[in-house]
């Protein structure tokens, strides 16, 4: 944990001062565990400066971890209220007698990205060539795009081309220095080196769609203990609707872009216009049973390449996982 800030505080103080005016109590505050750059304090800054906070009556604190394992051992001991990760994280945990919730943050996926003019036009010419693998062997994107190059063009990926697995910023160095022919990696760093005139070969929704997953289901979300539902559930729900409506702020107003501008550590215009073009994308809609089912499929294909070391031991599509907040 690095640092704290306070993004919400007391709700419409302003009323209180009125005769006659009676406010509700204020809900329960939530902490909610961020990562020092991540897309998520772009959301929470949009809510504090928007007012959504004081319009749901709810205190939310950020909790600044340094890493993304940080935050679910934080989340899994009680620490924090609420982190962001994603739900096949949550659907093992839940699996192995740990009860969390899913709600959807974001749809938006990697991408698959070459140099504009290099070698690499087709999933075939990765043949022979090296391909930087954002994550590990495990990650998601890259166990979908295995599956879908059997299907396209009859071949796993692993076999044919020689991937290099490293962090996000370490893999596209790599690709800008020529080390590597082409790069698999998350939405942000794509978008970053889109900017930079690197050339999307695929999109992780084109692969999931030619899977026959579709409508695509978010990969990514809120995640919380279903223990804190009786204490906070109205707070999670107040939360989501906060987040929803700092949401439809970002899809519509550019002003908003530039209050956050000095988060999203963009070198220049063209980045910048890159990541919020990209977040936009991915800006989830309703979550129904479509939905659902696109998950439980999605669910059976990671199962089938990834085995026991991605879903665990117990390997269960528990739907209860996406359930309503109310539920």
């Amino acid at each position: 944990m690095t640092t704290r800030r306070t993004l919400l505080g007391m709700a419409m103080a302003g009323l209180l001062a009125r005769p006659g005016f009676a406010q509700s109590p204020p809900l329960p505050g939530l902490r909610i565990g961020t990562l020092k750059f991540g897309t998520l304090n772009w959301l929470l800054e949009t809510i504090r400066a928007e007012g959504l906070d004081r319009r749901e009556n709810v205190a939310i604190e950020s909790v600044d971890f340094a890493g993304g394992q940080a935050t679910t051992v934080a989340l899994q001991a009680g620490d924090i209220d609420l982190i962001v990760s994603d739900w096949l994280w949550a659907m093992r945990r839940r699996n192995d007698g740990e009860p969390l919730r899913f709600a959807p943050f974001s749809t938006a996926l990697g991408a698959l990205m070459v140099a504009a003019d290099g070698p690499v036009k087709t999933l075939a010419d990765l043949k022979g060539r090296k391909l930087g693998v954002a994550g590990g062997a495990l990650d998601k994107s890259w166990l979908l795009l295995r599956a879908y190059g059997r299907k396209e063009i009859g071949v796993d990926l692993a076999d044919i081309a020689e991937p290099v697995y490293g962090a996000a910023p370490l893999v596209s160095e790599q690709l800008k220095l020529g080390r590597v022919d082409a790069v698999l990696t998350f939405w942000p760093y794509a978008a970053r080196l889109d900017a930079g005139g690197f050339k999307r070969l695929l999109d992780m929704k084109q692969v999931a769609v030619g899977l026959g997953i579709d409508p695509v289901p978010p990969l990514v979300g809120y995640v919380w203990r279903n223990a804190i539902m009786t204490e906070k559930g109205a707070s999670i729900a107040a939360f989501l609707r906060a987040a929803a409506a700092a949401n439809r702020v970002l899809a519509a107003s550019d002003a908003a872009w530039e209050r956050i501008r000095p988060l999203m550590q963009a070198a220049d215009d063209a980045e910048f216009v890159k990541l919020r073009d990209y977040y936009r994308a991915g800006i989830p809609g309703s979550f129904g049973e479509a939905e659902r089912q696109s998950c439980a499929t999605l669910f059976q294909v990671l199962a089938g390449l990834g085995g026991a070391e991605l879903v665990g031991a117990n390997p269960n599509f528990d739907r209860a996982l996406f359930g309503p907040v109310g539920e």
